[in-house]
Parts: structure tokens; sequence; C-alpha cells
């Protein structure tokens, strides 16, 4: 599988051979493609804080339809996507509940409560990011009397989580649930493009029945930057408001929403390529004794190192031009820049560091 991401190849020279760098860290390091490039290159652009940049309109529009919704708003970041779809539900003084685990509660550092005075109500997580229905119900606080409690008016859920698409039943009994007490309901989906190649779907039958979705550009679809807020009109008028305060107001930003929309255009159904390298890498790591693998999960595995030294093999794989985030479980994410060629060269640096 041909690289042609840049004219300058990031690596590092060993004798006189260039080696290629791989980063498994995450589905965040990957570099524009060529044509991106040139997509970027070509954008017509307005000012969209007055609404007149005519590729990010055009963005937006592509990407609700897409998704099966009404209205599309175009930011820099999931956690800005994320807050700024909290906020159009909840006033202050109100709570979302969501998983443990999520991104919303634990790595967005704290934005809801912080900046929207918005509760959140975590709830235990399963590996697979479900959360036992019977406690969810059981947190809700919507009684208008219960005025010692902050009321509860979301629910947030994420598809992926750590690669694991929720189930699609699972889903229904979950959006049941919150419709018959009241609730809203949002998607963090910055790997819904995932859940859809991986669950044999289209992205509109992932985000159904959600009011709001996020999902992620700069991941799996390898743009340089952004996510897309889509929702009903209502709610995207209101973000739109919120993220204007959070400083989120852009202005001659259609050079990347033209990499958003060639992602959209050339890279949704390529996800399926590093599906299928996750699927080798895990088959290939597994024979190596000492590891214990969890995966693949669309395009993650989890590698539990047992008794060897996390430090110990992430120096010697970076020996090997290979990055790693050095734990006891690693979790390693295959990508747009991770071919074929290099899972096996994973493999083979993964089998010498623990020979």
């Amino acid at each position: 599988m041909s690289r042609d991401h840049s004219k300058v190849p990031r690596g590092r020279f060993t004798g006189d051979i260039m080696t290629t760098m791989i980063d498994l860290r995450s589905d965040t390091v990957t570099r524009p493609t060529a044509d991106m490039r040139q997509a970027m290159a070509d954008a017509e652009v307005g000012d969209d804080v007055y609404g007149d940049d005519p590729t990010v309109n055009a963005f937006e529009a592509a990407t609700a339809q897409l998704l099966g919704k009404e209205a599309a708003m175009f930011v820099a970041t999931g956690t800005q996507s994320n807050l700024c779809g909290i906020m159009a539900h909840c006033e202050r003084g109100d709570e979302y509940l969501v998983g443990q685990e999520a991104h919303t509660f634990k790595y967005e550092a704290g934005g809801a409560a912080v900046l929207g005075s918005i509760q959140p109500q975590p709830i235990d997580m399963a590996p697979d990011g479900t959360m036992d229905l019977d406690r969810v119900a059981a947190a809700i606080k919507t009684q208008p009397s219960m005025n010692h409690f902050a009321h509860s008016k979301l629910l947030c859920l994420e598809n992926t989580h750590n690669g694991r698409i929720l189930p699609s039943s699972y889903v229904a009994d979950a959006q049941a649930l919150a419709r018959d007490r009241g609730l809203g309901l949002h998607l963090d989906g910055a790997r819904l493009w995932n859940a859809a190649i991986g669950g044999n779907q289209s992205p509109a039958e992932v985000a159904a029945g959600f009011d709001t979705v996020s999902v992620c550009l700069s991941k799996g679809l390898g743009a340089p930057i952004g996510s897309v807020l889509v929702g009903t009109p209502e709610l995207i008028e209101r973000a739109r408001r919120w993220r204007k305060m959070l400083g989120g107001g852009m202005r001659q930003v259609g050079v990347l929403a033209a990499a958003g929309q060639h992602c959209l255009d050339h890279h949704i159904e390529r996800l399926a390529q590093d599906h299928a390298n996750a699927e080798r890498l895990a088959t290939g790591l597994s024979a190596i004794d000492g590891l214990e693998i969890d995966g693949p999960h669309t395009n993650m595995v989890f590698v539990d190192l047992g008794s060897a030294d996390p430090m110990a093999l992430a120096r010697h794989l970076a020996a090997d031009g290979i990055t790693v985030s050095p734990a006891q479980v690693v979790r390693i994410v295959c990508h747009l820049d991770v071919s074929t060629d290099d899972i096996d060269r994973i493999v083979t640096a993964f089998g010498s560091a623990l020979s």
C-alpha cells in the first residue's frame, strides 16, 4: 500500500536506509493525503461567522444529509462538538447521564460542569460501552418537585467505545428509556464511521434516534482537524450560540471544510482496510508467547503485556521506528498511515522485543 501523504517522508535513518515511522498511538496522528491537500488549496472560502463560506455551508449540508439529520455545525474539535451539544440540551443546574469511562465524562476536562454548570451523572460501564439500563433508570431525576436534585435532561452514549460497536438492540432500548422518561439523546460518535463500516450499517442508521450526534473528521477519516455536530435545526441553532461563546467562531475555514468533504467522499469505505489490518495484527500478536490479545475491535487491538516491561517494550519498538503509548495494556490503533506491510513489521518487532 503506497503512501503519498507528503512530499517529504517522515522516518528515521538506519545506515543509508530511511525507515518509515509507524505511529500506533491513535488514529489522530494521520497526515493529509496529497489529494486532500489539493482539495484544501482549491477551496472557495468566505467568512463562516457571517455564514457566507460556501465550502463550509455545502459541507455542513452534506454531513447532515449523510447522517440523516436536518442541520449541522462545523467545529474545531470533538470536545467542542460534544460540549456544544450538551449545552444545547441542558440549562444551568441540569444534568446529563453518561458512562463512567465515556469520553464526554472522563476525557473532556469537565467542560460541561465548568463552562455549562451542567452536572454529569456518571454510570458504571461495561467494557463494550453499555450501561445497565436499570441503573440508568434509577439515576434519572425529572420530577419538578425534586428541588434537592439537578434535573436529568440528557442521556449520552458513545459509539464506538474503545473500538467496540454498541449493539443495535441496546441502543434501541436505551433510546426507548430516554424517550419514556423525557430525556434528550446525544451520541458521541467520534468513530461513528468505524461503527457503520464494522456493523454493516449506513452512517444514518448508526445516528438514527439521537437528537444530536457528534462525529470526528480527524480520527479514522484522516482530516487534519474538525468535527461536526448534527441534529435538529433548533438544537443546532442553540449550539451555534454556544460555539460563539466558547470562542469557536471561525472565518475563512472552507480550507478545512474541504478536507472534511474529501474525507466523506473518499475515506469512509476505506476504513474496512483499517479493520482488516487490525484483524491481521491481532492474529499475528496472538502467536507470541506472553501476550494476551483483546480484539480486534474495529480498528483497535489491545495487548496485555503480562510480565513484560512496558517501557522496555516501547524503547525497543521505537528503535524499530514504531511508536506506542507505554502501558500494561497497550492500545494499538490502525489508521490511514498504517499499511498491511506495516502490520507484519509490527508483529516482527513485538516478537523480537519479547523473545
